[in-house]
């Protein structure tokens, strides 16, 4: 099967999830659990997350599927077959809080790269596709990346892990970010960053994200122009399209400067740069 017929099937896919998304928020009354004690998971997305499996399964019988909520199998990234890698709703505190920053991300990857990217926002409205050496497109037109040549004038995406813990190291990064450039934002979907970045809204996004965050998304950013890459070396074994920590995308021009700026703060005792 070729990409293009692929990509159409996940588009259908993903558009048909993102419609029972949108009738439960309009239905309201799901339940929700706590993963891990802080992550929080809804019924809506273990539903979506079973419609998107039980459909490619349907049209891809032997192919991998590595998805959020359906017991990940993460030894699937160090297989080099074909892979579907599946966020059935990526912005789930976004989507209970009743916020519209929420996506449907599916991703196709062989031989531990990137192939096809979709990212559909049912409540914004908004497809975002890719073809690995064919483009990116945002509802089937063409999306390209900003011009942004220097930190200072360049907007910048973050997000923060759900363990609190995990967070006051990332502060010195924020710290230096916001001394730096000239804002910040943290709109909770990962997969939506890495689509603001491709068509311009956000000029850079740093994170450290789930392979299921990243993969369609990081496609489209990819293919409409972004530079993409790692703060630091991928470890042997996963494919580094596929490897989200201290992930870095960004307009080409501005990559380099703000990677040193984040690793220098990342070694700084008191946040300054």
């Amino acid at each position: 099967m070729s990409p293009e017929q692929r990509l159409e099937i996940a588009v259908d896919i993903a558009t048909h999830a993102g419609r029972l998304i949108v009738e439960a928020r309009e239905e309201g009354g799901f339940d929700h659990r706590y993963k891990h004690g802080q992550e929080l998971v809804t019924d809506v997305d273990v539903e979506v997350d079973t419609y998107i499996s039980e459909r490619l399964q349907a049209s891809f019988p032997d192919e991998s599927r590595l998805s959020e909520e359906l017991a990940p199998d993460r030894e699937a990234l160090e297989k080099p077959h074909a892979l579907w890698v599946v966020d059935p709703i990526d912005g789930t505190v976004n989507f209970a809080h009743g916020l519209h920053h929420v996506a449907v991300s599916i991703g196709w990857a062989s031989g531990g790269q990137l192939r096809v990217g979709v990212v559909h926002a049912p409540f914004l409205g908004e497809t975002f596709t890719a073809l690995a050496g064919r483009g990116a497109w945002r509802n089937g037109e063409p999306i390209h990346v900003s011009d942004a040549r220097s930190l200072t004038h360049s907007l910048v995406g973050t997000g923060f892990p759900y363990r609190q813990d995990s967070r006051p190291p990332l502060m010195r990064r924020l710290t230096a970010v916001l001394t730096h450039c000239q804002d910040v934002r943290r709109a909770g979907s990962a997969a939506l960053d890495l689509c603001a970045v491709a068509c311009g809204r956000l000029d850079a996004y740093y994170e450290s994200v789930s392979p299921w965050d990243l993969a369609a998304g990081l496609l489209v950013a990819r293919e409409a122009g972004a530079r993409t890459g790692h703060l630091y070396p991928v470890p042997g074994g996963i494919p580094e399209d596929l490897y989200g920590e201290n992930l870095l995308v960004t307009s080409p021009a501005i990559h380099d400067p703000l990677a040193q700026l984040l690793r220098r703060a990342d070694v700084s005792d008191n946040g300054s740069v």
